[in-house]
């Protein structure tokens, strides 16, 4: 006696196939950078060449429109990616003295 097939599959032939599955692409969010006035340049420099991999001219670029617009996009990245950065960020910022704040927004 044959099987029948179970209800999210449909026969092919002799192969049992998985009707069409549909991923959703991640919500992407930007991380934005603040400016404050207690965070030096080069620091800021810093955490966009070392947690963001921003080479120095792109990292020098960032760090002027967060200095001159009050914030700057350090990149796009899914959630826990975003929080992952957000929070490596606080972390060095604190461990070095610094007040630098980063947040993120729905991109």
């Amino acid at each position: 006696m044959a099987k029948e097939p179970f209800l999210d599959e449909v026969l092919a032939g002799d192969v049992r196939v998985a009707p069409d599955t549909r991923v959703k692409k991640p919500k992407m969010f930007r991380v934005i950078l603040f400016n404050d006035d207690y965070t030096s340049m080069d620091f800021v420099v810093h955490i966009l060449m070392s947690i963001f991999s921003k080479p120095a001219a792109e990292a020098t670029k960032i760090m002027l429109d967060v200095h001159r617009k009050g914030s700057g996009t350090c990149g796009v990245y899914t959630y826990d990616i975003a929080i992952t950065k957000i929070n490596q960020v606080h972390a060095e910022a604190k461990n070095e003295g610094y007040p630098l704040k980063c947040g993120y927004e729905e991109a």
